[in-house]
């Protein structure tokens, strides 16, 4: 099929290079402008996507917006058959929506409604949810509303990080996109109206919340260190010396122990095991701000956390 592709970050690239392997005619690719990078934000780099589609030698676009007559308009001259949008990033009108011969279809990572919007693979982690998945769904002009024709469904292990699970994610979108269009193409893609009950919604992650909260209960701290990790990561402050420093927490583990009479942040013991509102965490990878990612026992080397200690 003639395909628009419109996607932005790492995860919808591997749909992008799957549809283009299974043969479709990608005619054109949507993503979002180059935005600064690096530390100081003077280099200006193009999304992943962007990358992924100049690499296939496929054409680009990087419109700021789809909202005016003349973008509209260039988007209907594509004439495509079908818009595969994965986490492209902005708000795509009905013009839009309805220029596809086919529509447009959305690979969405989570199992709608639950997690509707922006980061369904980090709230589904820090909700503690055990299971999440993938769903290809026909949009509409609502917040991932539209009706949902294939799934399928990934266990979340009580290890397992954002980025883990994103990577898996990614990989499973593209797989099924390929699928979803091939029946697209032959058959036709029946879908089912999603259900009005269990609707949540994947806010953006705000900096504000990044830090962690030792007075949650243990397995609240531990979920919530593992959905923000890698990136952008959880964070508490360790006074060093006259100052606070502040460190990443990148990995954690549930301690064994299940009371204690310490105040939540406090240090049980000298190797890392830090109470919570309810239990406790033992801190497994750290990183301090310009520094490499340090397991716990060569972390302490150069900053023990004695007995005691307070963080937070």
């Amino acid at each position: 099929m003639r395909i628009i592709f419109m996607g932005t970050p790492d995860y919808a690239a591997p749909t992008l290079e799957a549809l283009h392997a299974a043969g479709h005619e990608i005619v054109a690719v949507y993503s979002q402008p180059p935005r600064p990078a690096g530390r100081r934000g003077l280099e200006v780099l193009p999304s992943p996507v962007h990358r992924t589609a100049e690499r296939l030698g496929l054409k680009v676009f990087t419109p700021k917006s789809l909202k005016s007559e003349e973008e509209q308009a260039a988007f209907r001259a594509l004439d495509a058959d079908a818009a595969v949008v994965v986490a492209y990033g902005l708000i795509l009108p009905k013009a839009i929506l309805d220029a596809p011969r086919l529509g447009a279809w959305n690979g969405h990572a989570s199992l709608l409604p639950r997690w509707r919007g922006a980061a369904p693979i980090q709230r589904a982690i820090m909700a503690g949810d055990t299971r999440t998945g993938v769903m290809i769904m026909k949009m509409d002009e609502g917040l991932d509303t539209g009706p949902a024709a294939m799934t399928e469904t990934v266990a979340i292990t009580p290890s397992m990080t954002t980025g883990e699970l994103h990577d898996r994610l990614a990989r499973l979108t593209a797989a099924l996109m390929v699928k979803a269009m091939a029946k697209l193409e032959t058959e036709g893609l029946p879908v089912t109206p999603q259900s009005a009950d269990g609707v949540t919604y994947a806010a953006k992650i705000n900096k504000a919340e990044t830090r962690v909260d030792f007075t949650l209960d243990a397995q609240q701290v531990h979920d919530h260190v593992r959905g923000l990790a890698p990136s952008p990561g959880a964070w508490f402050e360790l006074q060093a010396g006259d100052r606070a420093e502040r460190v990443k927490l990148l990995e954690t583990a549930l301690a064994d122990t299940d009371t204690h009479q310490a105040a939540p942040g406090t240090a049980l013991d000298d190797g890392l095991t830090i109470a919570c509102g309810k239990g406790a965490v033992r801190l497994l990878t750290l990183q301090k701000a310009g520094g490499k990612p340090l397991a716990a026992g060569d972390f302490l080397r150069g900053t023990p956390v004695p007995e005691g200690t307070v963080i937070g």
